[in-house]
């Protein structure tokens, strides 16, 4: 299953890489991978995208980095999986998993059966052998949350230490960090309660972002535990967040620096 998008764009065109994400996601979301909203969401993160300068900043890579050794450290990790993840991402999505020993699972705001199987399908097309939040689940629920949202797989974030969280809706992972869970999460919005909610907030797009925490925990894999818990006590998300904001300034006044 691939998203590439039918639309014709010149490799010319000064924004050609951010036209076709746009179109590749119009694509997935013809093919039923994607909720409307999905579009609004990849919307509003291209507008944060363009004021960063497109590019990954030094702030997003330090936070790769605790991101990575938070993912490393972990005793039980899963991966979360929506639409738009599994538009984007599924490769990256699904390497990152077998590197870590981490689990995947479908997590969705707007869940439908048909949703949920499209994607475990492009999963699976990835190269992933099991995926967790399928229907033939019998789900556990997280405790602070109400409807579809509570829904978590026991075998996956319901246990799960850290859970990575690309693009994840504020409540939910308030309600994991209430329950005890490490949050990574990838938002280009370092305003969103996500962002600020999380216990690291990579404030980057998703298709550089993958590849960087796969490149991350390679490298740390020649670090002890010692090692890596030492830089996740030297990580401040909170001064992550205000770094990623003047970021955001700059680009605003013409004094980008990235």
């Amino acid at each position: 299953m691939s998203f590439k998008n039918s639309i014709m764009i010149s490799p010319d065109h000064p924004r050609y890489e951010s036209l076709m994400l746009r179109a590749r996601m119009v694509e997935a979301y013809k093919a039923g991978i994607l909720a409307d909203s999905g579009l609004i969401a990849h919307g509003r993160g291209e507008a944060f995208d363009y004021l960063i300068g497109e590019k990954t900043t030094e702030t997003a890579r330090k936070a790769t980095h605790a991101g990575a050794a938070a993912l490393s450290l972990a005793e039980y990790p899963v991966i979360s999986v929506n639409g738009n993840t599994a538009a984007l991402v599924p490769h990256e999505i699904v390497a990152l998993a077998d590197k870590l020993n981490a689990k995947l699972e479908i997590n969705l705001f707007y869940r439908t059966p048909t949703r949920v199987n499209l994607i475990e399908k492009a999963l699976r097309y990835a190269g992933a052998k099991e995926v967790l939040g399928t229907e033939r689940e019998e789900p556990a629920y997280i405790n602070g949350l109400k409807g579809p949202r509570s829904r978590a797989s026991k075998e996956g974030i319901y246990q799960a230490d850290v859970v990575l969280v690309p693009l994840e809706d504020g409540d939910r992972a308030e309600a994991l960090m209430a329950g005890g869970k490490k949050v990574v999460t990838i938002d280009l919005n370092p305003l969103s309660r996500t962002a600020k909610t999380a216990s690291i907030t990579i404030i980057d797009n998703l298709v550089r972002a993958l590849p960087n925490l796969l490149s991350e925990v390679e490298k740390l894999k020649k670090m002890d535990r010692n090692q890596l818990q030492k830089m996740l006590k030297d990580f401040d998300n909170e001064k992550n967040l205000q770094n990623s904001l003047e970021i955001v300034a700059r680009a605003y006044t013409g004094e980008m620096e990235l």
